[in-house]
């Protein structure tokens, strides 16, 4: 069994980010920037808030942070959001969820420029994903195939199961793998005999936000197992899988922490770089 080490993956992307932006710093003066819009003071989203903050400094990006109180309006948000659609020196907007009851979350990602969308989740680029169409998608997922493709790992011809079916990870995950000629299937809460299934997968991806869900008798001998889920479980973080069982059926897997989580922020980096390529034609 081998530990995919996402902290790895996730510097290699960082590293190479930066090499990128230097470059492009000298033949244009000009260097991406970052706007994260966080309303409240959720103390998770705080602390991740101030990682990509820090993450931004490290690969040369200007960073724009908005902290709003709890009690802001859809309209104050929103008017925001206009305002840094407008602002040249922008070229990422991300607007940390969840958002406070009396906002909707919908409405104000579908006022995002879909071309500073770096979370993919505008309609839009939703699209895009779906169409095949080279688009900014959500980081997670695309840092997934990223460390896949860092340990070499084969995804053509291979079976694919993903557990779990959000418009965060589930979904564009699928489309993802759909696009590197995987075969798909989504499971979810309904699906019947979810082990066996899981079982019939090279690749098993675990994203339904329930600790440990996904057993030894979800995995065939030698599957690759991605864990998305972080859970606290009496005071310690655990996935989505049962790592210590799990892992002796396995070829390769991922750990909690250290594993997909890293590449969140990493690839957050890679799209603002992406989006700043685009919109000044690069």
């Amino acid at each position: 069994m081998t530990l995919i080490d996402g902290k790895l993956v996730s510097s290699v992307i960082k590293d190479r980010v930066q090499a990128e932006v230097a470059v492009l710093k000298d033949k244009t003066g000009k260097v991406p920037g970052l706007a994260v819009v966080l309303v409240g003071e959720d103390p998770a989203s705080a602390v991740y808030v101030k990682n990509k903050n820090k993450t931004c400094e490290k690969v040369g990006f200007q960073s724009l942070s908005h902290n709003l109180p709890a009690d802001t309006d859809e309209a104050t948000l929103l008017k925001l959001v206009g305002d840094l659609n407008s602002d040249d020196s922008v070229h990422g907007i991300l607007v940390q969820l969840p958002l406070p009851k009396q906002i909707d979350s919908q409405r104000v990602l579908e006022a995002i420029d879909p071309r500073k969308d770096v979370d993919g989740f505008h309609p839009v680029n939703v699209g895009h994903l779906a169409s095949g169409v080279k688009t900014l998608a959500p980081c997670t997922p695309a840092g997934i195939i990223e460390m896949l493709d860092h340990y070499k790992i084969d995804i053509e011809g291979k079976r694919a199961v993903i557990i779990g079916r959000s418009n965060i990870v589930g979904k564009p995950m699928a489309m993802l793998l759909l696009q590197r000629n995987a075969t798909i299937t989504i499971c979810h809460s309904r699906t019947k005999d979810l082990p066996a299934v899981a079982r019939e997968a090279d690749i098993v991806v675990g994203a339904i936000g329930k600790p440990r869900f996904v057993t030894a008798d979800f995995v065939k001998d030698g599957a690759v197992v991605i864990d998305v889920g972080i859970n606290r479980v009496d005071g310690k973080l655990v996935g989505d899988v049962d790592f210590d069982n799990v892992a002796e059926k396995c070829s390769f897997i991922t750990p909690v922490p250290g594993g997909v989580g890293p590449m969140t922020i990493a690839m957050l980096m890679q799209n603002t770089l992406t989006a700043f390529k685009s919109i000044h034609n690069l």
